[in-house]
Parts: structure tokens; C-alpha cells; sequence
């Protein structure tokens, strides 16, 4: 069916910043509604550009009305009358119109916004759920394949916390032998217990951009340590039912060569810090390791996963931010062995599509992820079925704009269990 209408508007996301909202309308009635989540103040600088309006008189100049007017008054008149089924070509058709390297004219926002509601638009026309949409589209997958392992967010630090604590995300993964309803109800139980112990200590208990809580300790492991009593509370076997994962984002507490944290006084070369995490693994046997070195140390990087990467996932944010030519790099340099996969870094579905099958060929694991700011859109969840992912991670099992992506996989894991 072909493009009859298209709308955005602005909306406000997780964070209560405005972002896009695109409506795509097809000849037979179909609809497709997508709207876009942002990153936080570490977002990458290899990402491609959203484009915010920048008056100080609207939302602190965070508006995002210049990428609404590109939607309806640029890319509209161009799409219109396409056949939303040519996902491909009208991708590529928004990448020419854009004509920059990083989306800075249109803006990744806006484009990625008009991408992913033809994806939606054409799943409903085909009337099919888009997972199985962009399956068959793809010829990814079958029913059969298995939902993606969910990384829980529990504690919240760097810039999605209160700013006590230097890594970013400290995560609990359930085991991959359990369903994802199992894994769900591992992750939730967690979570209450988390909240239970910082009660008995006596901490803060409130919660961060992504859910997590975030309390008032006093070192980076402090968080691990209560995780791990949270986990022992519920009767949980750490190490065998239930993993521990860290998104380091070391990009925030890097400062000219040296990587300056809580748990020591002196701050880390290099070297230094890489040893830090080989000692933290012998430690606390971690599962998941992200962005554990700042976005351009490739000879880091390098030495990192050769160090780690054979027990522990090393996972590329930042070093990476969904863009092929530097996955093409790391892959050639062995710099990590799992890839972070967020659409609106690159900006359209096509080409997150061939990000995702170019890891998938190297036998890297794929991890789909939200944003810190977010919406209610829960399309990454049919997504990360659709493209085999691994790993999924949506935050804590908290917050609306999280927790409608965790029922939406649930919602999946039923009816592939019904058939």
C-alpha cells in the first residue's frame, strides 16, 4: 500500500523533554505511530545528530519544532504515494534528502521518526505483529527463536543517577535457561528486594532516568555488594540463576588520560584501569562489562577484550554508537565482542538492520537497547525478536516508558507459546 499521510508533532519523552511523534497514514487506512527517545549528556559524539530547536524561550532550548516542520514539510511531500513495503528505498530516499554524513540537516530524530512509522504503517497493513513483519521481511528469523535475555538496570549511577556514583548502570541478568516470563519475574523480584535492602541500610531509595535506584553509597562496588544481598534475600543463585553486569560508561569520569573514580584516590591510566577490572571480574565474576574505556582508546579497547573477552562480555556503546564503518573497524581490531544496538544513533531501520547482520556475521552477541530518555513506544521490543537479539536492555522493571517494552516482549513470549 502507498504513503497517503504524514504528521508529527512534538511530544515529551521520559525525562519530560520534548521529542517527535511521526503518524503515517496508508491508502487502506493502515497506521503507523513512532515516536523517538534521546540519549543523555554522555550521549556519543559519533551518534547521528537530533536536531533541537535551541531558543532559549521554549524548553530551555531543547524544542524540538524545526524537526517537526522537516517531517511535515520536507519529508512528506517527498514520501508520499511511495509503497511502504520499499522499507529500503524509502530509507535511502530520507538519507539523500538529508545529505549530511550524521543526519544534521534533517535531523536523526526526524528521520528516524518517518523510518520506523512506515516499518509500522506497512506490519499493519500486511496485518501482521511487526515482529513477524520484519522477520518475514528480513527472512531473520522463524516463531521458533527465542526471546532476547532482558539486562536489568537496579541501581542507577554516573549521569542517570544522583551523582554519588561513577558507573553508570549496575545490572543483574537472569540465566538464559529460564523464559522470559521466568527472567521477568527474576528481574522484578530483584528489584523489590533492592529497594528493600537500602530501606533496612537506611539509604536513599529513589529512582534514576532508567528506574534503577539511586542511593547514597560510597564506592562503586558499595552498589555491587548490595546486589548481590538483594539477590541472596530472594534466593537467587548468583553465578548460576542470575548474573551481575556493569555499564561503566567510563566517557564520564575520564578526564585528560586518566579515568578518576570513588574507589581509589589515585586516578587509573589505562593500564591501571584495566587491571581494576580484571580484579573486579576475579572478584565478582561479571557477567557483562559496557563501555568499560572511553570512546576512542581502540588500543584499549583491544587489549581489554583480549584480557576479558574470552569470560566476559565486552560490550561497545559509545565506542561504537550503531555506526557501520566503526563496527567494521572494531570487528577487523577484535575491540569487543558484543555490540549495543540503538536506532535513533543511526537513524534509520535499514541501516540498523545491516548493523545487526554485519555483528550477527562476526559472531557477536546483539544487545537492543532504550534510551535514558524514553517514550511509551514500545517497537524495540518487537524489534529485538525480530532481529535474533540476544540481549535486550529497557532499564529497571519500573516506570511506565520501561515497563510497557517489558509487557510488550511478554505479550510476544504468549503468543509464540500459544502456536
Amino acid at each position: 500500500m502507498k504513503i497517503k499521510a504524514v504528521k508529527a508533532r512534538e511530544i515529551l519523552d521520559s525525562r519530560g523533554n520534548p521529542t517527535i511523534e511521526t503518524e503515517l497514514y496508508l491508502e487502506d487506512g493502515s497506521l503507523g505511530v513512532a515516536s523517538v527517545p534521546s540519549g543523555g549528556s554522555t550521549t556519543s559524539k559519533y551518534e547521528s545528530m537530533e536536531l533541537r530547536d535551541k531558543d532559549p524561550d521554549r524548553f530551555a532550548g531543547m524544542g524540538v519544532l524545526k524537526a517537526v516542520a522537516n517531517v511535515n514539510k520536507i519529508i512528506a511531500p517527498k514520501i508520499i504515494g511511495q509503497e511502504a513495503s520499499q522499507q529500503g528505498n524509502i530509507d535511502q530516499l530520507l538519507i539523500t534528502l538529508d545529505g549530511t554524513e550524521n543526519k544534521a540537516h534533517l535531523g536523526a530524530n526526524a528521520i528516524l521518526s518517518v523510518s520506523q512509522a512506515v516499518c509500522e504503517a506497512s506490519a499493519a497493513s500486511y496485518k501482521m505483529p511487526t515482529y513477524k513483519y520484519l522477520q518475514a521481511k528480513y527472512q531473520l528469523a522463524n516463531d521458533q527463536t527465542p526471546l532476547p535475555v532482558p539486562i536489568f538496570n537496579l541501581i542507577n549511577g554516573g549521569k542517570h543517577g544522583a551523582g554519588n556514583l561513577d558507573f553508570q548502570e549496575f545490572q543483574i541478568i537472569p540465566t538464559s535457561s529460564k523464559s522470559f516470563i521466568e527472567a521477568l519475574e527474576c528481574g522484578e523480584e530483584i528489584y523489590q528486594s533492592v529497594k528493600k535492602v537500602l530501606i533496612y541500610r537506611g539509604a536513599i531509595h529513589s529512582v534514576g532516568d532508567e528506574g534503577g535506584f539511586t542511593p547514597n553509597l560510597f564506592t562503586n562496588m558499595d552498589a555491587l555488594e548490595i546486589l548481590i544481598e538483594a539477590i541472596k534475600a530472594v534466593e537467587y543463585t548468583l553465578g548460576h540463576q542470575v548474573f551481575l553486569g556493569l555499564d561503566v560508561a567510563a566517557n564520564f569520569f575520564y578526564q585528560n588520560g586518566h579515568y578518576k573514580i570513588k574507589d581509589r584516590e589515585q586516578p587509573f591510566n589505562r593500564k591501571d584501569m584495566i587491571s581494576y577490572y580484571v580484579s573486579l571480574n576475579q572478584e565478582y565474576n561479571i557477567f557483562s562489562l559496557e563501555d568499560a574505556l572511553q570512546e576512542d582508546d581502540w588500543e584499549g579497547w583491544v587489549e581489554l577484550t583480549r584480557v576479558l573477552g574470552t569470560n566476559t562480555l565486552i560490550v561497545a556503546d559509545d565506542l561504537l554508537s550503531t555506526n557501520l564503518l566503526r563496527l567494521k573497524k572494531a570487528i577487523a581490531k577484535k575491540a569487543s565482542t558484543a555490540i549495543l544496538i540503538k536506532p535513533n544513533q543511526v537513524g534509520t531501520i535499514s541501516e540498523t538492520v545491516e548493523i545487526i547482520k554485519t555483528a550477527q556475521e562476526a559472531d557477536w552477541k546483539i544487545i537492543i537497547s532504550h534510551r535514558s530518555g524514553e517514550t511509551n513506544d514500545d517497537f524495540i521490543a518487537d524489534f529485538s525478536v525480530a532481529m535474533r537479539a540476544d540481549y535486550t536492555k529497557f532499564g529497571a522493571p519500573a516506570r511506565g516508558e520501561r515497563v510497557v517494552k517489558y509487557n510488550r516482549l511478554a505479550k510476544i513470549a504468549s503468543e509464540l507459546n500459544s502456536q
